[in-house]
């Protein structure tokens, strides 16, 4: 009778994964699912709902009646997300939607002005006193990149020293130093820890994005007075959104005509502004893929090469 029991329960927990299946697999076609990777998904949401309540009243005509939220931990979970068909449409960094399209095949949709600027490059940054010219002379140094997520302050400035035909090597903290044939390199986790360290000396060198470079909340005034620019990234896009690849081409198609269209109506206005400061969506046209393409491969290369 144990055994009875045993592949009785076997049998019913296997009718309900079986069960639950479908519901995890596949998503409501009459739901459009907005996700990202989140942090802080209580401000996050409150950040993307308003645009997605503007959205979904707007794609009545492909079959959406609701919409939803769903944040991700990392980008290994949007990644099984984005799989499964449990979301339709993320948000995020051009890193970010990158490394989706890698991970999950996810398909650009359309590229993203944020703040009123669509493209942003990497400044690489030293004391002023510090002698340091150009990143031929970063071997044998230390760079502080904030975390190992953001496009501007670790996948540019990485690529870019990888193709120098520099060697990156993980710091555990700013007292470390790399050995003389490597670039070291060490988190900082915010951009005014960043500019601190290179302005007391701690770490040789900083890289950041220009625009957050610019900002006094994130770069004060008093730091930059002690830091000089040596030399600068390409520019590269800013953000992008991205679907999953399965998505109804009505629905796809639907979504970027309204997201389009959103700059030019004066109803949507605080909903773009509580996306990210998000001032206008743009067509990615066949220069900036280009653009996106060699952006993928560098990402892909730091993510064999370093990670």
């Amino acid at each position: 009778m144990r055994h009875i029991r045993i592949r009785l329960l076997a049998c019913l927990f296997g009718l309900a994964v079986s069960a639950l299946a479908p519901a995890f697999a596949a998503g409501d076609p009459h739901v459009l699912v907005l996700g990202c990777v989140s942090d802080d998904p209580k401000a996050d949401y409150a950040q993307l709902k308003p645009l997605l309540d503007y959205v979904v009243p707007r794609m009545a005509d492909v079959g959406i009646r609701e919409g939803r939220l769903l944040m991700a931990r990392d980008m290994q979970q949007m990644g099984s997300y984005l799989r499964r068909g449990r979301v339709d449409w993320v948000t995020g960094s051009v890193g970010a939607g990158l490394q989706l399209q890698t991970r999950a095949d996810a398909t650009p949709l359309l590229a993203s002005e944020r703040n009123g600027r669509a493209r942003d490059h990497t400044v690489f940054f030293v004391r002023r006193d510090s002698g340091l010219a150009g990143l031929r002379n970063l071997r044998g140094h230390s760079i502080a990149f904030t975390d190992a997520r953001t496009t501007g302050s670790y996948f540019v400035p990485a690529m870019q020293l990888l193709d120098r035909g520099m060697s990156l090597q993980r710091l555990l903290s700013p007292m470390d130093r790399p050995d003389g044939r490597s670039v070291g390199f060490v988190l900082g986790g915010s951009d005014l820890n960043i500019a601190t360290w290179v302005s007391r000396g701690l770490v040789d060198a900083g890289a950041m994005g220009q625009a957050d470079f610019d900002n006094p909340l994130l770069t004060p005034t008093s730091l930059r007075r002690t830091l000089k620019v040596m030399e600068t990234s390409p520019d590269y896009p800013l953000a992008i959104e991205v679907t999953r690849p399965d998505l109804d081409p009505r629905v796809r198609d639907r979504l970027r005509e309204v997201l389009l269209a959103a700059s030019l109506d004066p109803d949507a206005r605080e909903a773009l502004l509580q996306f990210a400061g998000t001032t206008r969506f743009l067509v990615i046209d066949p220069p900036t893929a280009v653009e996106l393409a060699r952006l993928r491969a560098g990402i892909d290369r730091v993510r064999a090469e370093v990670e």
